[in-house]
């Protein structure tokens, strides 16, 4: 994989590159626990993202309840702090079609992008949970970052403009992960170095996908939309921020 010529696309689509601040206190060894726990929790997110989406705007009843069911597992291991349960055995339910009630022309592509990536962010949760596993981290709750919060501030309060800054949002949090995956894996051992850079084409697709659904849904060009969202996000990651997480901002008094 020629992982600059992946990550051009991306860098051009945010305002901002990482701070070296932030990679500077994410490298440091003791934050590695913290880094793996919030990632793990980040995964999850992802996914019920995705399955908000399918729910709210494509899915029959049954389906939008079957696949909260898969989360199930998930959701109670990291909300519930639930013993560790069988996430393979899970996973592998991931397979029921989703019936659609809507005649909306992209309601397919929605389901078909969606739910691709619910199933692979859920691997990467796993992946995420072996590691931390086989270095010894115990999986402990921590307070969410502001960065997906605060982002969501932006989303138009009005149909269809509210489903479309959702996607745009998406597409910022999906390119700033590909992003962070690359600007700290040089500096993480082999092991962890490699399954950062093994994410960083899933990631890349995730934000296309976001973005692609959002102009299609759209009767009118997002470039606007796009355009301020991004500055919102840059704001996020260049201001002073008190907590380290994956998408916390310039570390301060850490």
């Amino acid at each position: 994989m020629n992982t600059q010529t992946l990550l051009q696309p991306i860098q051009h689509f945010l305002h901002c590159q990482t701070p070296d601040a932030w990679i500077i206190e994410a490298r440091k060894p003791e934050n590695l626990p913290l880094l793996l726990t919030d990632h793990l929790v980040c995964e999850l997110k992802a996914a019920l993202t995705a399955t908000w989406l399918i729910r709210k705007y494509v899915a029959d009843k049954p389906s939008g309840e079957a696949i909260l069911e898969w989360l199930k597992p998930y959701e109670a291991f990291v909300y519930r702090e639930m013993p560790d349960p069988d996430f393979i055995r899970a996973h592998k339910g991931l397979s029921r079609p989703v019936t659609t009630v809507t005649d909306y022309a992209w309601a397919g592509e929605l389901v078909e992008k969606m739910m691709l990536l619910i199933k692979e962010e859920l691997h990467h949760f796993y992946q995420v949970w072996e590691i931390m596993q086989q270095r010894g981290i115990a999986y402990k709750k921590m307070t969410a970052s502001r960065y997906a919060k605060s982002l969501m501030r932006e989303v138009t309060t009005h149909e269809p403009m509210t489903l479309v800054d959702k996607l745009i949002c998406g597409a910022y949090i999906e390119a700033r992960s590909c992003e962070r995956f690359a600007a700290l894996a040089p500096y993480l051992d082999p092991e962890l170095e490699k399954f950062y850079i093994s994410l960083l084409r899933s990631e890349a697709r995730h934000y296309q996908d976001y973005l692609n659904l959002a102009q299609q849904i759209a009767d009118f060009d997002i470039s606007a939309r796009v355009q301020a969202i991004g500055r919102a996000e840059a704001i996020l990651i260049r201001s002073p921020d008190p907590e380290l997480r994956f998408h916390s901002g310039c570390p301060i008094q850490l």
